[in-house]
């Protein structure tokens, strides 16, 4: 028998199968603590009936009374951090793979898609740019859709889909499409918070672009924390492009209509524009990371050549003070041997003795001096 909705379009899902058994004292165990209001993770339930919120329940048990009291109808669940016993109760309850419930206990998936029978487990990663520490945080979501339910488990703030729950409400005609519908408005929403993270990244890049070329002695670091942010921002948005494509490849297996289509592809495009950015920003901080070390290695090589022209430099005096150094020691030196006036000294009787001493004091100065200058010193 063919599964339709409500508008009578085939569903990809068939129905859920209930329990027949009676409860596990683990799920039993579930709805005490709920009812008692100590279960904290629920941050909304709702049961929509032709696009419309029909219930309200505020506990795990509650939507499941509800959702079997509402004919056609689709639970969608929200969690924040569940418990272990919260998201066995859910599998039990919805039919749940081991594996799924697992993954999404242990958190920390890449995204991906993964069919289970009827239900479908989804990973999205999500980001969000910090302005102040300029700064990308990401966050996870595990998503559960089946024929009549839709389950979202948000392990971090980000994302926050209370606005895509009041998009949906105030769109009955879209919400009235089923759980894919819903899966569909959170990939979307999950996409277009990726364009302030883009945008933020960009303006982060001008930034060091500016601090290359200004000689800033940190830029390097900021280089590569940057890379590492674009790096893991890719990591979040690259596989989705393989969710997205499973999703289109499906559509006309499992019966999407061709709004979901047409949505689905404008999602599409616009993850299609973030990886182009995302891609072309790893490209540019490289070439930027490689005109920052050439600038570094000219910086230093001017440094390089200012310290040997001022090494020539003081070369150049050390050489002018010796040579004047030596042509003064050679006069000192006879003057100093003429004036030790001992009493036996020859040269101090002869009448031409000291016209020889300056003589020979101003020929041997004459004589340094001209060797000096041929030798450039002087």
């Amino acid at each position: 028998m063919a599964n339709l909705n409500r508008r009578g379009i085939q569903m990809p899902f068939v129905s859920r199968t209930r329990r027949t058994d009676p409860p596990s004292p683990v799920a039993s165990q579930t709805a005490v603590e709920e009812q008692s209001g100590r279960r904290t993770s629920m941050v909304d339930s709702a049961i929509y009936a032709n696009g419309v919120r029909v219930a309200s329940p505020t506990t795990l048990a509650e939507t499941y009374g509800a959702l079997d009291r509402t004919p056609g109808g689709v639970a969608w669940i929200g969690l924040y951090r569940p418990t272990e016993q919260e998201l066995m109760s859910l599998a039990e309850e919805f039919n749940l793979h081991p594996l799924a419930i697992e993954d999404a206990i242990v958190a920390h998936q890449r995204p991906k898609l993964e069919r289970y029978d009827t239900v479908l487990f989804v990973v999205l990663k999500a980001a969000n740019y910090l302005d102040v520490p300029e700064e990308v945080d990401f966050g996870e979501l595990h998503l559960f859709v089946g024929p009549n339910f839709v389950i979202t488990v948000r392990h971090s703030e980000s994302p926050d889909l209370s606005h895509v729950r009041q998009r949906m409400e105030g769109e009955p005609e879209l919400l009235a499409l089923g759980a894919q519908a819903i899966l569909y408005a959170i990939i979307d929403a999950v996409v277009d918070a990726y364009s302030p993270v883009v945008a933020g990244l960009a303006n982060d890049i001008d930034e060091i672009e500016t601090q290359v070329f200004g000689g800033d002695a940190l830029v390097s670091r900021r280089i590569y924390e940057l890379s590492r942010e674009v790096i893991d921002f890719q990591r979040a948005t690259h596989p989705l492009s393989a969710v997205m494509l499973a999703l289109e490849r499906g559509t006309a297996k499992y019966g999407v209509t061709q709004e979901l289509e047409r949505r689905l592809r404008d999602v599409a495009d616009h993850l299609t524009q973030v990886n182009e950015r995302i891609d072309g920003f790893r490209y540019l901080l490289r070439d930027i990371l490689t005109v920052n070390s050439t600038l570094v290695s000219e910086r230093q090589n001017e440094e390089m050549t200012r310290l040997a022209h001022s090494s020539n430099r003081q070369g150049e005096e050390v050489k002018k003070i010796s040579s004047w150094a030596a042509i003064l020691f050679a006069p000192s030196l006879i003057a100093g041997v003429y004036g030790m006036n001992f009493t036996h000294m020859p040269e101090l009787q002869w009448p031409l003795g000291y016209p020889l001493a300056v003589l020979a004091m101003v020929g041997l100065s004459g004589l340094l001096y001209s060797i000096f200058k041929r030798r450039g010193w002087l």
